[in-house]
C-alpha cells in the first residue's frame, strides 16, 4: 500500500515493506532520499530478508539512504553485519548512508566500535540535514 504525505510543499511517498514477523517497516522517499522506518528485531532471523529488501531498493532507486532504527527493540551481530554490508554497498555507488539510532542500537554499535563508520544520528531531522 502506498501513501502520499504532504509536508511543506513536498510530497513524500510511503509504502509498507514485506519483511518478517519480528521486523516490520515502511519505506519513504523524501528529498531524493530513501528512508526506511523499521521496528522490531534486527537479528539472525530477520537479517537476510532485511538486507535483500533494502539493497534491492538501493539498486533500483536513490542512493541516498537513511535507516531509521529508532524503534528497533533488539539488534544482534547478524543485524550489525547487514548494516555494514549495506553501508559498504552505498559507499561503492557513491551514495550517502545514515542511521537514526536509539540507546539500545547505539550501545550495540559502540561495543564493536562502528559508530563513526555507520554514521549514527539522534533524529531523522539530523540525518536528513547531514545528507545535504
Amino acid at each position: 500500500m502506498i501513501h502520499q504525505l504532504q509536508e511543506s510543499k513536498e510530497v513524500a511517498i510511503s509504502e509498507q515493506l514485506n519483511l518478517t514477523v519480528s521486523l516490520r517497516g515502511t519505506r519513504e522517499v523524501r528529498k531524493n532520499c530513501q528512508i526506511f522506518h523499521l521496528l522490531g528485531q534486527l537479528d539472525a532471523f530477520s537479517e537476510p530478508t532485511f538486507q535483500k529488501v533494502v539493497l534491492n531498493y538501493v539498486k533500483e532507486s536513490a542512493n541516498q539512504v537513511i535507516l531509521d532504527l529508532s524503534q528497533i527493540d533488539f539488534i544482534d551481530s547478524s543485524g550489525l553485519g547487514a548494516l555494514v554490508r549495506i553501508a559498504k554497498h552505498v559507499d561503492t555507488i557513491k551514495g550517502n548512508f545514515r542511521i537514526v539510532s536509539n540507546a539500545r542500537v547505539t550501545q550495540t554499535v559502540k561495543m564493536v566500535r562502528l559508530e563513526k563508520f555507520l554514521k549514527l544520528k539522534n533524529s531523522l531531522d539530523e540525518a536528513l540535514e547531514d545528507m545535504q
